[in-house]
C-alpha cells in the first residue's frame, strides 16, 4: 500500500508561505461551501512541473530532468455516493461526468470533462476503484506557461480518487501514467510521460523512459537558492491558439526517423546509425525531422550530464548543460516559434534579453513544449532584481515568477 500521509502547509510550502497559503485554502473552502452546502470536506493538491533538461525527449523513451514547483492546484472535495463527479473550477462552468460511462466521449476532447472521464477509465482499467465526489478548484499554475496546469489537474483528480477510493495503492507512478492516458485518449492530445510524472511525484528527479511501464526515476538533492541562483520562469505572453499541429510534428518526425529503421521509437535506435545513414534518411524523411532527432540524442546525453552536476555540486558545469540545451532547441528542434506564425517570437525576444542580462553568468533556455509562453532562466543572486524588473517591464507586470522546487507530488493537505 502507498502512503497516505497527510501533509502539512509548511511541510508542501515551507514556513515562510504556509500562512499565505492558509488564507487562499480558506477561501476555497468558502467557494465550495456556497456551490455544495456546508458539508464535511477533505483539501488536496498538485503541483505544476518545471522541464530542467531533456527537451522534448520523453515521447520517444528519452530521459529527462524535471521537478515538482510550488505552484498548484488545489481541491476543496466532498464524497459522494453516486457514480457523478462533478468538478468547478474557478473562472469555469461546472464539470458533470457521469462515470457510469467511461467510453470515450467525441464531444468533450480538448475538455475538461475528457480529462475528468479519462482518468476515471484509466482507474478502472488498472483495476482500482472509482465513485463520485463533488469538488472546487483553484489553480496558480499559469495556464500555457510550460508549467503544465493541464497534467496538475489530471494528477490532482486520480490523487483525489486514489485516497477517496483505494487507500493510495496507486503509486505515483502509476496516477502519472494513468493521467497520460486520460490527456492522450481521451482529451485528444499526444504527449509524453513527463509532465504527469514531474507533477505527480514531486521533488527533483531524472526520469529514463525507456520502459514507460517502469520508468527509471531518481532524485536529485540540490538546493539553487543555497548555491546562489534563483529557478525564474517568464512568461511571454505568447499566443498558444492552434499550436497543437506544432507540437504534434515533434514527435511524429522523430519517430519518423526511427520508423527508416523499422523502429517506433528513437531510443530504439542510436545517434550513430543515424549519422551513418543520414542521406538516405533525409531523403526519405525531411530535413527537419533529421534535425530534431539528432536534437534527441544530444539533449538524451545531458541529462546524464546534467544529473552528475547536480549530484557533485558542479553548478557551473549544470548551468553549461543547460545553455547547450537551449542552443539545441533552437537551432535543431527549433521549437522556439512557430513556423506558421513566425511574426509572434516572444520566446526568441526573451532568450535575447536573458542573456544580455545573465552574460556569462546563469544559464537560460525554452521551457516546455515550446513554440509560445515560457523561458526558463537559472539566475545568480546578484541580477535577480535586474532580471525582473526587466522582464516584467517588456513582457508585462508579473510576467517573472521566482520559483522553488515542491518536496511531493499529489497530496491531500491538513490546513489545521
Amino acid at each position: 500500500m502507498a502512503d497516505m500521509k497527510i501533509y502539512s502547509l509548511s511541510e508542501i510550502y515551507g514556513e515562510e508561505k504556509a500562512g499565505f497559503q492558509k488564507e487562499r485554502y480558506e477561501n476555497a473552502v468558502l467557494k465550495f461551501k456556497e456551490l455544495y452546502g456546508d458539508v464535511p470536506y477533505r483539501l488536496f493538491s498538485a503541483p505544476g512541473r518545471t522541464e530542467v533538461g531533456g527537451n522534448h525527449t520523453d515521447h520517444n523513451h528519452g530521459k529527462v530532468l524535471a521537478a515538482g514547483v510550488s505552484l498548484d492546484v488545489i481541491a476543496v472535495v466532498d464524497k459522494t455516493d453516486d457514480n457523478i463527479i462533478k468538478i468547478r473550477s474557478e473562472g469555469f462552468p461546472v464539470d458533470v461526468v457521469d462515470i457510469s460511462d467511461l467510453s470515450v466521449n467525441d464531444a468533450d476532447v480538448n475538455t475538461s470533462a475528457a480529462l475528468i472521464r479519462g482518468v476515471a477509465d484509466g482507474f478502472v482499467k488498472n483495476g482500482f476503484k472509482i465513485g463520485g465526489f463533488n469538488a472546487y478548484t483553484t489553480s496558480n499554475v499559469l495556464k500555457g506557461s510550460g508549467l503544465s496546469s493541464s497534467a496538475a489537474f489530471e494528477v490532482l483528480v486520480g490523487t483525489i480518487l486514489n485516497y477517496l477510493y483505494n487507500e493510495c495503492e496507486a503509486t505515483p507512478v502509476k496516477i502519472a501514467q494513468i493521467a497520460q492516458y486520460a490527456e492522450n485518449v481521451h482529451f485528444g492530445k499526444p504527449s509524453g510521460l513527463m509532465d504527469q510524472m514531474a507533477s505527480s511525484v514531486g521533488s527533483f528527479i531524472t526520469i529514463d523512459f525507456e520502459d514507460t511501464e517502469n520508468p527509471v526515476i531518481n532524485s536529485v538533492a540540490f538546493d539553487f537558492k543555497k548555491a546562489g541562483y534563483n529557478l525564474c520562469i517568464v512568461d511571454t505572453k505568447g499566443n498558444h491558439a492552434d499550436l497543437t499541429p506544432e507540437y504534434a510534428a515533434i514527435p511524429s518526425e522523430m519517430k519518423a526517423v526511427a520508423g527508416y529503421f523499422g523502429k517506433n521509437y528513437l531510443r530504439e535506435i542510436t545517434k550513430e546509425m543515424l549519422l551513418e545513414n543520414i542521406a538516405d534518411v533525409r531523403k526519405a524523411t525531411n530535413d527537419r525531422a533529421v534535425l530534431r532527432a539528432l536534437h534527441f540524442f544530444d539533449d538524451n546525453e545531458r541529462v546524464e550530464r546534467e544529473f552528475s552536476a547536480l549530484k557533485e555540486g558542479r553548478t557551473a558545469d549544470f548551468l553549461k548543460e543547460i545553455n547547450a540545451s537551449g542552443d539545441s532547441s533552437y537551432k535543431f528542434l527549433q521549437n522556439i516559434f512557430a513556423s506558421s506564425n513566425p511574426n509572434e517570437q516572444g520566446l526568441s525576444t526573451g532568450l535575447y534579453l536573458a542573456k544580455s542580462i545573465l552574460g556569462d553568468e546563469g544559464a537560460s533556455r525554452v521551457h516546455g513544449g515550446g513554440f509560445a509562453g515560457t523561458i526558463q532562466a537559472f539566475v545568480p543572486d546578484s541580477k535577480l532584481s535586474v532580471f525582473e524588473s526587466e522582464m516584467n517591464r517588456v513582457f508585462g507586470e508579473g510576467s517573472c515568477h521566482v520559483l522553488s522546487i515542491r518536496p511531493v507530488g499529489g497530496v491531500e493537505i491538513n490546513i489545521d
